[in-house]
């Protein structure tokens, strides 16, 4: 349970620096970018593994970058959810997004999670 909250702070930490790094993805505040934390994290439990395996022949094709558009299609959603406070002007910002956000939890796990014991 430690490390689930944890995961959902440092992707929301990654949200708050994408906003940064773009003026077409915008955060009303910390707040929203835990919620939408949360909220990928519903989508990539049950809508992720969906369009994963509908789109697996195309994933393989594409060495499995076709994932970067899987990510920009729940990033989408959850600013769908989520409305004015969590808006991503264009699908090319999302998959710009989704990719710096794998980057970004990629490093922010390698230097906070991993190194907390269960």
């Amino acid at each position: 349970m430690l490390k689930w909250i944890l995961t959902l702070l440092l992707n929301g930490v990654s949200l708050i620096i994408v906003a940064h790094l773009f003026d077409a993805f915008y955060l009303d505040g910390y707040w929203t970018a835990i919620l939408a934390s949360f909220i990928l994290s519903i989508l990539n439990l049950i809508v992720r593994p969906v369009l994963v395996v509908l789109t697996l022949p195309l994933t393989a094709v594409t060495f499995g970058l076709f994932l970067f558009v899987i990510n920009a299609i729940t990033l989408m959603i959850t600013q769908g959810l989520i409305g004015e406070a969590f808006v991503i002007d264009g699908f090319g910002t999302s998959i710009l997004a989704a990719i710096i956000l794998a980057l970004l939890n990629l490093i922010l796990n390698w230097l906070i999670r991993d190194r907390i014991t269960d």
